[in-house]
């Protein structure tokens, strides 16, 4: 088919469907979507909530647990012990399907049934009771979506790490602070898009660089201080003189380096050992369209936190085989799958949430082990493969219509008015924030926060300003976040320091924080570009970049011309920072 231009139906803006993409439709039997790319991000991303957590107990064994779902949730909800357990069945909760009434309603029907899981946990993690979305964990705290780390707290995104607080999509790093989308560091605070750094602080774009300070776009070097060459008896003299355990230094060292973050000379892209790729933070992959965060995948598009797949469009959080679409949490090794959610080692299915080790499932929950079922009910082969066929005509004959007028049809994720999670307590908010007002008006539910009942004993203006005059008692202290709650940052208005934590600060000379962990995991996120692509020129005319705030040092293949190259790119045209094409950056950095 030739490229098609359609009105979405949710936020009513034109978007394109090419024909390559109605190959993909064809090849995995599913009409094409009705919702732009970025609504149906938006969409899928209602359905995973990672961080909004609460204490109640578990409707199974009665034990107190840490869970992702409120005490007022629909469902019953159990600890992974007893939802793994024999303790009960999912095939208990089973419906007959009615074909004089909308599947999704049915399927909502069965969701308010069903046992869900508290927290999403695979494999073996240890003292990690309060984290989400993890595997192979020990003695972490507040970490989400986290895999084969230890001793991290209040961080997200993060791949074999030890010994790391307040980090976000970092991988194989050490001792580390304030990291942001890197790899391979070691004792190292605020670096943002660095890699392989060892004892630096304040980096922007740097590489393998060893005691480096408020610098970017470094390669290889030591013993940099404020971009400037400076012998080892030099620059530890100059570092010496800054005192990070300060506060009020810390503070003013924040500052300092943002502007040099925002003045620093940008790639267009993050993108290593890529080929024929758009998107941002992309590695070992090929032939992939608007992927954010994702590696070794390949033959992808709009996909997001994605390892190992290939042949896929629209999925967030997968490690998944091949040929899935539409999806939140395809785990590992998932493959032939459609408007699913939290789906691991999962083929062939279709509208499941919860199912796992299961094949052919149609509008299924919590199931596991399981073949050829439809809302919880047993079938055999022949039934299920007579009755899936006269399901879906009869969704496309008697859609699920949403509270705003939205129409779903067979071959829609599931409305967001169905999802176990508010707008506010999901990756939603997150990734595309929205104030309340703005939330209700689009039709997306909001969970107001509930009172606090606790009293703060410290404000955080009365804390010492020196980490080395910090004692003990400071654990003891229910400390005040400087937002005090004047954010949409889902602030929690006040906070505790824990042991591990204080002895990391002392490690490392660092100041204490005087934001909760929330208010810090916002302010990480505004640091990163959105998941979302504009179409730019390179800002590079000649000797310097356009407007000559950045003066080139190198000569670049355009000459003394403007450089005609355009590409895809996360930074919006209205953004201050200098832009290059992957050749003029080059010319400069490499």
């Amino acid at each position: 088919m030739n490229q098609e231009a359609r009105n979405c139906q949710n936020c009513h803006k034109e978007f394109t469907i090419e024909p390559e993409d109605f190959d993909f439709y064809r090849k995995i039997n599913v009409p094409p979507p009705t919702w732009c790319p970025e609504c149906r991000l938006i969409r899928r991303l209602t359905w995973r909530n990672e961080r909004s957590l609460c204490k109640r107990k578990c409707d199974l064994c009665a034990k107190e647990i840490v869970s992702m779902h409120l005490p007022d949730a629909k469902f019953p909800i159990y600890c992974k012990s007893c939802w793994l357990s024999d303790g009960w069945d999912p095939l208990t909760y089973q419906q007959e399907y009615d074909q004089n009434k909308p599947f999704l309603d049915q399927f909502f029907q069965l969701e308010s049934k069903v046992p869900q899981v508290a927290l999403v946990q695979y494999s073996q993690n240890e003292n990690a009771e309060f984290s989400n979305f993890v595997r192979n964990t020990k003695n972490i705290c507040l970490a989400y979506s986290a895999v084969d780390s230890e001793n991290v707290a209040y961080s997200s995104n993060i791949t074999d790490l030890k010994d790391c607080f307040d980090v976000l999509y970092l991988q194989k790093s050490e001792l580390c602070y304030e990291n942001i989308d890197g790899s391979g560091n070691y004792r190292s605070a605020f670096l943002h898009n660095s890699h392989g750094c060892v004892e630096s602080s304040f980096l922007f774009d740097c590489a393998n660089c060893k005691n480096c300070f408020m610098s970017s776009g470094l390669r290889n070097k030591s013993y940099v201080f404020r971009n400037k060459q400076l012998t080892k008896t030099d620059y530890e003299a100059q570092v010496g003189k800054i005192n990070l355990g300060s506060y009020e230094t810390l503070r003013q060292m924040e500052e300092e380096y943002r502007k040099i973050a925002v003045g620093s000379l940008h790639k267009f892209s993050n993108q290593t050992k890529a080929s024929d790729c758009t998107g941002d933070n992309i590695w070992n992959s090929k032939n992939v369209t608007s992927g954010f965060g994702v590696h070794e995948v390949e033959n992808v598009k709009f996909v997001g936190r994605a390892f190992n797949l290939k042949d896929s469009y629209d999925i967030y959080g997968s490690s998944g085989k091949e040929l899935n679409y539409e999806s939140v949490v395809t785990g590992w090794s998932t493959s032939k799958t459609a408007f699913c959610t939290d789906s691991d080692a999962a083929r062939e299915m279709r509208y499941c949430h919860w199912c796992h080790s299961s094949s052919n499932l149609f509008g299924c929950i919590g199931l596991r082990s399981k073949q050829y079922c439809i809302l919880n009910r047993q079938y055999t082969k022949e039934e299920y493969e007579a009755l899936v066929p006269k399901i879906i005509e009869q969704m496309n004959a008697m859609p699920y219509v949403d509270a705003r007028g939205r129409v779903y049809k067979y071959g829609e994720f599931f409305p967001p008015e169905l999802s176990p999670f508010a707008y506010n307590e999901a990756l939603s908010q997150e990734y595309f924030p929205l104030t309340k007002k703005d939330a209700i008006e689009r039709g997306y539910r909001w969970r107001d926060l509930d009172a606090k009942s606790y009293t703060i004993t410290k404000e955080p203006e009365n804390l010492p300003d020196q980490i080395k005059d910090i004692d003990e008692s400071v654990l003891k202290e229910t400390i005040g976040c400087l937002h005090g709650g004047d954010c949409n940052d889902q602030c929690t208005t006040a906070f505790r320091i824990i042991p591990e934590e204080l002895a990391f600060y002392r490690k490392i000379k660092l100041a204490l924080p005087r934001l909760c962990p929330n208010c810090r995991h916002y302010e990480r996120l505004k640091q990163r570009n959105p998941l979302k692509l504009w179409h730019r020129k390179c800002v590079c005319v000649g000797a310097a970049s356009q407007g000559g705030v950045y003066q080139n040092t190198a000569a670049h293949p355009h000459g003394t011309n403007s450089c005609p190259n355009e590409f895809e790119t996360s930074y919006a045209p209205d953004r201050p920072e200098i832009v290059y094409c992957e050749s003029c950056y080059n010319s400069e950095i490499a």
